[in-house]
Parts: C-alpha cells; structure tokens; sequence
C-alpha cells in the first residue's frame, strides 16, 4: 500500500501478508478532505460515470476537450496504444524515465497497493492532484481509482475492456488558463486483490517555462496564472502540495 502525503507521516511501504489487523498508524483520517462518502451511481446514471471516449470516432476531438473541462479526466478506447507496454513494467517492476524533447519529460511510474485488511480504514494514495501536463493510467482490470466531482462526491472510475485514463495536471491547467481542470483524485485499497497502476507522466522539463496560452488570453479572459518554470512548480508543490495551483494564481 502507498501513501502520498505531507499530513500523514507514514512508513513508505507495507505488505499485508502476515498482518490480520490493519496497524493504527496506518489509519486514514479524511478531516482535511473532501466528504468520503462513498458514490452509488448505477450506469442509468450516465451524468455519474467518467466519461468513455471511443478515440477513433467522429467528434472525439470536441468530447475530450468536454471532458478535460468539466471532469478534467477521462477513459479512452481504440487507441492502438498495446497494453502489452504496461504489463512488462508491471512484471519486471520498473519505473524507466526517459527524456522528451527540451520542453517536456516523459516518466513511467509503478504503483502497487497490497491486499489490506480493514481496507475501509485506509487508503492507497492520498486524495491529490498531479503536477505534470498529463498522465495517462492503465489500472489492470482491478478497481480503485476514483475522481471528485462537484455535486457527486467521490466517483469510481469503472473497468472498461482496453481503456486507459487520462487525468489533466496542474500545468495542463496553468496552460489552458483554467479551461481544463486538474483532477483531484484518490486511490482506495482493498481486502481481496493486490492491485497494480503503471502510469505515464508527460511533465514539463526543470527549465520549460509554462504560462497561459496566448491564444487563450483576451481582455475577457485575462491570465489567471503567472509564468513558472517545471523546477519551480515541482518546489512549489512540495511545500504547498495541493495548494500549489493556488499560489501561482494572480490576484485580480
């Protein structure tokens, strides 16, 4: 089980194999954090679900900018990226970065969450949201992935059959002045399945300067957000963490 947070002192690791009761410093509490009441949409209630986008489709274009607006994440199928990619860092459990061009990185990250027991009592990653442009996650087949969303609380993210989930960073959304949201999103563990996530970062390299787009700033909408370089955004989100967004933000 992992656990990513400043408030929170936790050992970095623990696996659950010979543990029968789950150890009370590992013990989540969600006082600092939006209500973990648990979301029951049922797939009638479409506005509930995260949305599913078929890549290869006519109009898929205006549906991931939809949904990197409203939702900032979403799931996306017939995409013709192999899985097969995934699956050999989840076996040999590497986390291989290799550069991009001068302007941006590109990071591959395992995450393992253990069998737990009293799995309602923890948590496998902190309610956080990214700092990189985009990341995309590909879950293996196993649930717990759940995104926040005004008005619906906590909403799980469901298996789809070869999908992979794309969340909007925080500079994703310093990019687009706003238009795309950067997703708050959490990790719940489980009593039953040792559960892997290998997730791709595209982040902005330590030199890369990134402010609103041009194209995006008008006397209607001016920047919401000043000029900050990938280094000092990643400083920045160490010592604020979820705030980080925040204190870049200019005063009107």
């Amino acid at each position: 089980m992992e656990t990513q947070t400043q408030a929170h002192k936790f050992p970095l690791s623990l696996e659950f194999d010979n543990v029968s009761t789950l150890p009370d410093s590992y013990e989540w509490s969600t006082t600092t954090f939006p209500s973990d009441d648990p979301c029951h949409y049922t797939n009638n209630d479409r506005k509930a679900l995260l949305p599913v986008i078929d890549i290869g489709e006519p109009g898929a274009y205006d549906l991931v900018r939809h949904a990197c607006e409203k939702w900032g994440t979403f799931q996306f199928i017939n995409h013709g990226v192999p899985l097969t990619v995934f699956r050999e860092t989840e076996l040999y459990e590497l986390v291989p970065a290799t550069n991009g061009s001068d302007q941006t990185q590109c990071l591959f990250h395992l995450n393992s969450y253990s069998v737990c027991p009293n799995h309602n009592r923890a948590m496998g990653l902190a309610p956080h949201t990214d700092t990189s442009l985009i990341i995309v996650v590909n879950h293996s087949n196993i649930s717990g992935l759940q995104v926040y969303q005004d008005g619906a609380g906590w909403v799980p993210v469901e298996l789809v059959e070869g999908a992979l989930v794309v969340n909007v960073g925080n500079l994703m959304q310093t990019l687009t002045n706003g238009k795309f949201k950067s997703v708050l999103h959490r990790v719940v563990v489980n009593s039953i399945c040792h559960r892997l996530a290998t997730s791709f970062f595209l982040m902005a390299s330590s030199d890369a300067k990134i402010s609103p787009l041009r194209k995006l700033v008008n006397s209607s909408h001016p920047p919401l957000y000043r000029a900050v370089t990938g280094k000092e955004y990643f400083q920045l989100k160490y010592k604020f963490f979820n705030k980080a967004l925040e204190s870049i933000r200019l005063k009107k």
